[in-house]
């Protein structure tokens, strides 16, 4: 049974479905429009518990959940938001011991997210070149406990990376095809390369320049998700749904033979495209 200790973070749920995500530290309390809790009450209890405030208002005490964490963070920009997250966490192939760089660290939503994945062996290694943002992305790190997975960069990437053979990279930045040769240079043969992006053309530019390169199996894909309010006698979508956060690309960098040409195995629909502009430029 584990029990809350101080300085841990801890969600209170109420009956209404509100989150609080709450450190416990001796001597405070938790404040809500249903009363307050003292946190010496939580302290040494266990998770999992129903507590009650001054006014008798009841809450769910639990140990808060990744998602938990990311959607609770201090935000400077915007996220990578969660539905995006697990995707790229699979294609990314993201597990202890992997060397993963990402760029365009924000406010460390998937920053957060790599650096549990890697634990306990692996690191990230975070660009960004605003020395703002790695302060912010850094006390979310804090905040989570995970700074120790993460090492943060202040580059421009544009000078390129400092590490190389890593088993994955990711790219959030404006024009993330202008630093393929970049990302090529870093990642291993066979290593996983992601990017995401906010609109369609920026789609169309890098999967054009990532055909000069070796990337095989490219994949774009956009995440939807709709929420369902969960009363069966009347279920239902949620009233408000997040229409659109991202287009998300990914390959792999492979090693190819001196006679094959870049962007071969780039993928089935790319490879009918060749075809067809080569017969269509045929005189005969």
């Amino acid at each position: 049974m584990k029990l809350a200790q101080p300085n841990d973070l801890v969600i209170l749920l109420a009956r209404d479905g509100k989150r609080y995500l709450t450190r416990l530290l001796p001597g405070d309390r938790f404040h809500s429009t249903h009363g307050y809790i003292a946190h010496d009450d939580l302290i040494g209890q266990p998770l999992g518990r129903e507590v009650r405030s001054q006014l008798d208002q009841p809450f769910m005490v639990l140990k808060p959940s990744l998602h938990d964490l990311l959607m609770n963070l201090k935000r400077v920009s915007q996220i990578i938001y969660p539905k995006e997250i697990g995707q790229i966490l699979l294609k990314l192939d993201v597990g202890n011991g992997k060397r993963i760089i990402e760029a365009g660290t924000g406010s460390g939503a998937l920053t957060i997210a790599l650096a549990h994945g890697v634990q306990p062996e692996g690191m990230v290694y975070s660009y960004d070149v605003r020395e703002d943002m790695l302060r912010i992305a850094q006390r979310n790190l804090e905040m989570a406990g995970l700074t120790r997975y993460v090492q943060f960069i202040q580059r421009d990437i544009a000078e390129g990376f400092t590490e190389s053979d890593v088993d994955a990279l990711f790219l959030d930045v404006r024009e993330p095809w202008v630093y393929l040769t970049h990302v090529c240079q870093a990642l291993s043969d066979g290593g996983f390369f992601g990017a995401l992006v906010p609109t369609t053309n920026q789609i169309s530019w890098l999967l054009a320049e990532m055909g000069r390169y070796p990337f095989a199996s490219i994949e774009v894909m956009e995440i939807l998700l709709r929420a369902y309010k969960p009363v069966a006698e009347r279920l239902r979508p949620q009233d408000v749904m997040v229409g659109h956060t991202g287009y998300l690309i990914f390959a792999r960098k492979v090693a190819l033979l001196p006679e094959t040409d870049a962007g071969a195995y780039a993928g089935e629909s790319n490879q009918r495209e060749r075809r067809a502009n080569a017969r269509s430029a045929d005189p005969l």
